[in-house]
């Protein structure tokens, strides 16, 4: 076996050379992310040009855009943006008969209030509905008009563990939270305001709110994803006259996938037709993703699409017509091939290929792998071997995912490809409390942090150790947010077990966290954080949640550790990271940390990113002998 060089820092990090495509809803243009001046940005081009005839319609010079939208009106296009990852969102209008002009801020706010959510308002064409916290603590609706940026209250939020759904014929649904976490869904009047009680369901399933939830097209029905007598979530429709329910999308054994709850950038959990807003399709979580086509009309559609790629599609957007389509796929080792397809004529031709300069076959293939907890719960995660070389006793990196209600999933991950290049088995695993994997996956992480949470992480270890992958002697860990934690769980609760660990944005103390997370945050947090950890206002409680965090296990680490840090970070705010290393550095104990003063929860910044990733690999080949670009 001959394995490659090592693919460099640069080019498995830099920014997409394409990605992010869609097309306009008349069907004449492209849009899609592509670099201008260092970061990436929006472009438009006509359905039959090439790269070279589009125009770069938003010059973000600082931090790049990752989220837009086409409107009902193909003349304009919306973006966010917030300032150094400070997440405060903004919403901004492209013009784009003028693409030169500076883009429009149609939400001018003061520093704290964000846009959390947008959509479009079909019952009223020209104009999308946006919620965002212009009072600070209270997340309310407001309708703006996207041609002249009019902003009109459209519905003030009264209850601040709630919120509303829309109709496109404009109805609406308030959801609320009973005490016990319950969440409760109420029919509103139009024209008095009165609420009436037509569902209910449970809350410590749901951590981050029932997802999805929406209104029907014929307004007469409430899509939401749910448990009812099943360990796997499914997608139920319910009658909002009488309250009945039926099982719209369902998979013995596989949960929807709501991993879009949680980030943006993640896969939809249904694809929808832009001409009538029915569901089309609806993705399981699998050993890859599972596609269940919903709609009959689709059928014919999907098949087609699907011969395209041996990928997973991930992403897709059609005209009004319905003619064209833009379909996106995921996979392990050829990511984001992007294609348009003419379902007039059954043709289709490649868009392009976001990594163009990466050879698929000197790539990793990531594979599903499944084994047992030690108190039996059923474990699932990925396992990514270096190529060319012998899987047998290499160093291993747990590669742990944030959250922790989100989970790993089949596919191109830069980080894996970048440790498995450098000659580290990676493993990744779906410990309990991950999404995706059923009711009693997700309620098994009740008051388990830094405790069975992490038993399934040196399991998965073990595991790996067992199976002879791994070599027990140099194992290490990495994760972000909540991996973050984990990371700093494994280097406290077991001190001996790491031979090396990353924090990356992670957290050190449970109470400090849970107080320092935004105000208008709190209200929501009654099915995760103070149900899954515990309420730092409670004394006793407060002290299981110390003796949960490592801040108060710090003089317990002495594996080699590495912190890094986004100073803008408003969820796991500075201190956190700060804690622990002056903590550390007070004892004498030696410990890197890199912050980046442009960053928030996560690197965006192409130049941070490269800089991360080299203190990264340096760590690791220092502590657990894998190799760098310039080692054989």
């Amino acid at each position: 076996m001959t394995a490659p060089a090592p693919i460099d820092v640069e080019e498995l990090f830099a920014d997409p050379e394409f990605s992010g495509a869609s097309i306009s809803p008349d069907g004449t243009r492209l849009a899609y992310l592509a670099p201008w001046s260092g970061r990436t940005n929006v472009w438009v081009r006509g359905i039959d040009q090439e790269h070279a005839d589009a125009v770069c319609v938003t010059h973000d010079d600082r931090r790049g855009i990752r989220r837009y939208f086409w409107t009902d009106d193909p003349r304009w296009l919306l973006y966010l943006q917030d300032t150094d990852g400070n997440e405060d969102w903004h919403l901004h209008r492209v013009d784009l008969g003028a693409p030169g002009e500076p883009a429009v801020d149609l939400t001018p706010m003061a520093s704290g209030s964000r846009v959390m959510h947008v959509e479009p308002f079909r019952a009223v064409p020209g104009s999308v509905l946006v919620s965002m916290n212009r009072r600070p603590l209270d997340v309310d609706v407001f309708r703006i008009d996207v041609a002249t940026g009019a902003t009109a209250l459209h519905r003030e939020n009264p209850d601040r563990q709630g919120g509303f759904v829309f109709g496109p014929g404009g109805e609406v649904v308030a959801q609320s939270q009973a005490a016990d976490g319950t969440f409760e869904y109420h029919a509103v009047d139009a024209a008095t305001g009165q609420r009436r009680l037509f569902h209910r369901q449970g809350g410590p399933e749901h951590p981050l709110g029932v997802h999805p939830a929406r209104i029907t097209p014929d307004g007469a029905g409430l899509l939401v994803g749910s448990y009812q007598d099943s360990d796997d979530l499914r997608l139920v429709r319910v009658d909002i006259a009488t309250g009945d329910e039926t099982v719209v999308a369902a998979l013995d054994g596989h949960s929807l996938c709501i991993a879009e709850a949680v980030s943006p950038a993640a896969a939809p959990t249904l694809f929808t037709s832009r001409r009538t807003g029915e569901v089309l399709a609806a993705r399981f979580v699998g050993d890859r993703p599972v596609i269940h086509v919903v709609d009959p009309g689709f059928a014919e559609v999907y098949a087609a699409l699907s011969r395209l790629s041996d990928g997973v599609l991930a992403g897709l957007s059609s005209d009004e017509s319905e003619r064209w389509w833009v379909a996106t796929f995921a996979h392990d080792r050829e990511p984001g091939l992007t294609h348009l397809y003419d379902h007039g004529t059954g043709e289709s031709r490649l868009l392009f290929r976001p990594y163009p300069r990466l050879d698929p076959a000197e790539l990793a293939p990531m594979t599903p792998v499944a084994f047992a907890a030690r108190d039996g719960l059923p474990l699932h995660g990925f396992l990514t071997l270096p190529v060319g070389v012998e899987p047998e006793a290499l160093p291993l990196v747990l590669f742990l995912h944030g959250g922790p209600w989100f989970h790993d999933v089949w596919g191109y991950h830069p980080t894996a490809q970048f440790l498995a290049g450098r000659g580290y088995a990676v493993l990744q695993v779906n410990f309990r409390g991950s999404s995706g994997y059923g009711r009693r996956h997700t309620t098994a992480a009740i008051k388990e942090f830094a405790g069975a949470m992490h038993d399934d992480v040196i399991d998965a270890a073990d595991w790996a150790v067992k199976q002879g992958y791994a070599d027990p002697a140099r194992i290490g860990i990495f994760g972000g947010s909540y991996g973050g934690y984990s990371a700093l769980v494994g280097v406290t609760v077991t001190p001996d077990y790491f031979a090396a660990a990353v924090d990356y944005c992670g957290i050190s103390s449970l109470p400090n966290f849970m107080r320092t997370l935004p105000e208008f945050l709190h209200p929501q947090m009654v099915n995760n954080f103070l149900l899954y950890c515990g309420d730092p206002a409670d004394p006793e409680q407060e002290a299981d949640l110390l003796a949960r965090s490592p801040i108060t296990m710090v003089d317990r680490i002495r594996t080699p550790l590495l912190v890094v840090q986004g100073a803008n970070d408003v969820r796991v705010v500075k201190a956190e990271s700060d804690a622990i290393v002056e903590a550390l550095r007070a004892r004498g104990v030696a410990v890197e940390y890199l912050v980046a003063d442009d960053e928030g929860h996560g690197f965006q910044n192409p130049e941070n990113v490269m800089t991360m990733f080299r203190t990264v690999e340096r760590h690791f080949a220092e502590h657990l002998g894998g190799r760098g670009e310039d080692q054989p």
